[in-house]
């Protein structure tokens, strides 16, 4: 049987995959607001902050898909009463699995961050990988609010140790993520 780790890796590209090492310092780390709920049929990495949650990932074993695993984790995180943050991958037409995932996030109230230029690159392989940005929040929140949120994460989840785990600096979050109300993006919801 599979553990958590081999799970996440198995499903998600290699592009969007922290190394194993990296989630667990976050997760033995007592400061860090990293967190996982798993079972058999799930995987959920998350970090709760004081203004904002953010999912890192979210595997659901493919035999149980569609019977509303994944919607009682988003209500279990929704009870928090903040905004939940996490990144996608735009629609991939030779990947089926991207078009799944975004229709479920549609289907959960998230709103793309159309505004929010996120200059990703791959944890292992550090190549660029482009993400967006998918909120939900029970009120009305700004991409400038969604910005700041981000930032925190990058600098606290994604950052973390990265000289260390990685062997190279990463850069500063005011470098890769930033508000550009030019960007001609389409709505990643309209799938």
């Amino acid at each position: 049987m599979m553990n958590w780790y081999e799970k996440l890796n198995d499903y998600f590209p290699i592009e969007e995959m922290k190394s194993r090492k990296h989630m667990e310092l976050l997760l033995e780390d007592k400061t860090s607001p990293y967190k996982k709920v798993e079972s058999q049929d799930y995987v959920m990495m998350y970090a709760e902050f004081d203004q904002c949650i953010f999912v890192d990932y979210l595997w659901v074993a493919a035999d149980t898909r569609g019977q509303g695993t994944g919607h009682k984790l988003m209500e279990m995180i929704k009870q928090k009463n903040k905004p939940i943050l996490l990144e996608v991958e735009p629609v991939d037409p030779d990947e089926k699995d991207t078009a799944k995932r975004l229709r479920f996030y549609q289907g959960e109230g998230f709103k793309h961050a159309k505004t929010i230029n996120f200059q990703n690159r791959s944890f292992q392989t550090n190549e660029m990988a482009p993400l967006e940005i998918l909120y939900w929040a029970a009120e009305i929140v700004e991409d400038s609010f969604i910005l700041v949120q981000m930032k925190k994460v990058y600098n606290s989840i994604h950052k973390y140790k990265s000289t260390e785990i990685y062997g190279r600096k990463f850069s500063e979050a005011e470098e890769i993520l930033q508000i550009d109300e030019s960007r001609n993006r389409a709505n990643l919801l309209c799938v």
